[in-house]
């Protein structure tokens, strides 16, 4: 038996994960959708770049999890890629889905060059946080009026620090044992930096003909995916 610890990207929290998580667990793994700090009902807490690494890490080792199979979404690439550094011989496998990923000493922002200032600048203007998209900004993304309903109403604004503050990777990320899922719709090839990570022995490329959010556009095919991985 696998453990999943799900981890959805900006603005989201563990409820991202629902239609994900039943069908884990009707295979007879174990699935744990995780909020990190600073968002959904966690969004009183403070967190910083690394509060959210150790959000991961926290819930492998609390809930004495082997065997484990991390699931960083968007953003939550790179702390998921940092905290797979973490937890030793508890790791299995990292799944990236459409997902950033860390370099050592970058940060969110400084590997989205085109994005930054309109972040940073959304960071300034809103207190410390990175203001939720706008249900026209899921246009194109194959989702239906419900799904992205959900997503708006349920989204909450983003930890600006998580954003800013630069990765610390220990080892390479080539080493760790991953699956990349690029979501076409999103565009048709991986980051340079993805590209690269792809041609190591270690990782492999999935595609997925969706937008950005599976678990919302195609739930049933992304948990399909994942059981591979188990």
């Amino acid at each position: 038996m696998s453990e999943f610890v799900l981890v959805a990207g900006a603005w989201l929290g563990a409820w991202a994960w629902d239609e994900v998580v039943p069908e884990l667990r009707a295979a007879g793994h174990g699935a744990h959708p995780l909020t990190l700090s600073g968002l959904a009902e966690k969004r009183h807490l403070p967190a910083g770049q690394q509060t959210h690494v150790q959000d991961i890490v926290q819930e492998v080792h609390h809930r004495d999890l082997h065997d484990v199979i991390l699931v960083g979404h968007s953003y939550s690439g790179i702390p998921v890629g940092q905290a797979a550094e973490h937890i030793g011989d508890r790791l299995s496998h990292v799944v990236f889905v459409d997902a950033n990923v860390p370099a050592d000493g970058e940060s969110f922002v400084s590997a989205w060059p085109y994005g930054r200032p309109i972040v940073e600048a959304s960071i300034a203007e809103t207190g410390g946080f990175w203001s939720p998209l706008t249900a026209a900004d899921y246009a194109g993304q194959g989702l239906t009026p419900t799904q992205i309903d959900c997503i708006v109403t349920g989204s909450t604004p983003h930890p600006g620090p998580t954003l800013t503050e630069a990765a610390i990777l220990p080892r390479p990320l080539a080493d760790l044992p991953a699956t990349y899922i690029k979501c076409l719709l999103d565009g048709e090839h991986p980051a340079d930096d993805v590209t690269a990570l792809l041609k190591n022995d270690n990782w492999r490329l999935l595609k997925m003909n969706t937008g950005h959010w599976p678990m919302f556009s195609q739930p049933h095919e992304l948990a399909q995916i994942l059981l591979t991985r188990a």
